[in-house]
C-alpha cells in the first residue's frame, strides 16, 4: 500500500512539471501581430540589470534608454521586469525568457507592467538584438525567438524561425506597415 501511494505522489509531481512546461508554451506570432499587440515598440540600449525578490519569485529588472520609439509612447528611461534571474548563488531561469547585458542595442516590443515597468510582448519573439556588421556596417537584428521552437499554430507544429540576421530596416519597415503608415511616415 505504501509503494502504490509513493508511485501515486511521484506520478502527481510529473503530471504537475509537465503541465508547468506547458504552460511557457509560446504561440508563434508574427511581426503584425506583435505590432498590434504591443503598446510600445522601441529601439533601446540596456544600461542595468538587477534581480528582486517579489512574492516569493525571482525578478529581473533591466533599464533601457530608450533612442527610438516606432510605437507608441515611452519615457527616455524604462525598466522591463521579467521573471527570473540571478540573486547571489541562486539562479531563477524561465524558458523563452529574454536576458540582456548591460551595452545591448535592442528592439523590443513592450507591454505595460505593474508599477509603471515594462514586459516584453511573447517573451523572446519580442526581443531583437541588434548588431553592426563589420565589414558594411549596417545594422542588423536577429530575433531571440530565431532558434527556439515555438510552436505554430497555422500549422500545429513546433518550428524554429524568426527574423535572424535581418537588416534592422526590414523589422522598421514591416513595423510601419503594420502600422500602416504611408511611404515609411511615423
Amino acid at each position: 500500500m505504501m509503494q502504490r501511494k509513493a508511485h501515486l505522489v511521484v506520478l502527481t509531481i510529473l503530471l504537475a512539471a509537465v503541465a508547468s512546461a506547458r504552460a511557457t508554451t509560446l504561440a508563434r506570432l508574427t511581426i503584425e501581430q506583435m505590432t498590434a499587440a504591443a503598446p510600445v515598440v522601441a529601439r533601446a540600449r540596456c544600461v542595468a540589470s538587477e534581480a528582486h525578490w517579489d512574492a516569493g519569485e525571482l525578478w529581473t529588472h533591466t533599464t533601457f534608454e530608450v533612442i527610438e520609439v516606432w510605437k507608441g509612447q515611452a519615457p527616455q528611461t524604462i525598466v522591463v521586469r521579467l521573471i527570473g534571474g540571478r540573486a547571489g548563488n541562486i539562479i531563477s531561469s524561465v524558458p523563452e525568457v529574454p536576458q540582456f547585458q548591460p551595452g545591448e542595442d535592442v528592439v523590443l516590443f513592450l507591454e505595460p507592467a505593474p508599477a509603471g515597468e515594462f514586459t516584453v510582448t511573447s517573451w523572446a519573439q519580442g526581443a531583437f538584438r541588434i548588431r553592426r556588421d563589420p565589414r558594411s556596417g549596417a545594422e542588423r537584428v536577429t530575433q531571440d525567438s530565431a532558434g527556439l521552437p515555438v510552436f505554430d499554430p497555422a500549422t500545429r507544429q513546433f518550428r524554429a524561425g524568426g527574423m535572424r540576421d535581418a537588416l534592422l530596416e526590414r523589422l522598421r519597415a514591416r513595423v510601419e506597415a503594420a502600422l500602416g503608415l504611408p511611404g515609411g511616415k511615423r
